[in-house]
């Protein structure tokens, strides 16, 4: 079973459509519904700066960082593919480490048979 084809699979299961996720009536109106996307990416901005600032400092920097492009995720179909993309990524890398560390312990029980 190959890691790309388990994260995608899990990935797919909840995901939504792209696009704006606004109430209806600021949708209906184009210059409302553009003063909140402006609103959307400066707060997101905001976020991933934050992010970016703890990275170096401990504390949740790259949880910070996939926060700010959440929020960015719910007004721009660019942010909800980094999303979703990232979200693919993750789970294939627990995987990875899930098998890894099955494999590990297999051979510690071997050794130990002996």
């Amino acid at each position: 079973m190959e890691f790309g084809y388990v994260g995608l699979m899990c990935a797919e299961r909840d995901y939504r459509p792209v696009g704006s996720r606004a109430p209806r009536f600021i949708k209906a109106s184009r210059p409302l519904h553009l003063s909140w996307q402006v609103v959307i990416f400066l707060l997101g901005l905001a976020v991933v700066a934050g992010g970016v600032v703890l990275l170096p400092l401990p504390g949740p920097g790259w949880l910070v960082i996939f926060a700010g492009i959440g929020l960015w995720a719910t007004e721009f179909p660019w942010a909800q593919r980094v999303l979703h993309w990232t979200k693919r990524k993750v789970l294939e890398w627990t995987h990875w480490v899930k098998e890894r560390r099955e494999e590990r312990r297999r051979r510690k029980q071997a050794q130990r048979v002996r």
